[in-house]
């Protein structure tokens, strides 16, 4: 237990470093070093990509415009729905008219 808390630094968290714990700058530099790799890995993906022609794009455009105005409408009906209900015809009916 001694040497445990002799190696984590005494507040008994085994295994956590922090900021000044020796090895950081080693694995900053390797991951520097690694950029590089990284970007021509994500460059090589992006070839890859099947991009959309200008039809499909105006197709799906087209889509989520007609797809946002039906839920436009929908949240609209369910709005004066509810005002119909919650403001005019509740309080009509406790108020005994």
């Amino acid at each position: 237990m001694a040497v445990d808390l002799a190696q984590s630094g005494g507040d008994g968290k085994v295994g956590r470093g922090t900021a000044t714990a020796p090895g950081w700058p080693a694995r900053a530099a390797a991951s520097i070093r690694s950029l590089p790799v990284l970007y021509r890995s994500i460059m090589a993906e992006m070839r890859r990509v099947t991009w959309p022609g200008p039809d499909e794009i105006k197709k799906m455009s087209v889509g989520v415009i007609v797809l946002s105005l039906g839920i436009g409408a929908i949240i609209a009906l369910i709005d004066f729905i509810l005002q119909q209900v919650l403001v005019r015809w509740i309080p009509q009916i406790f108020a005994g008219r």
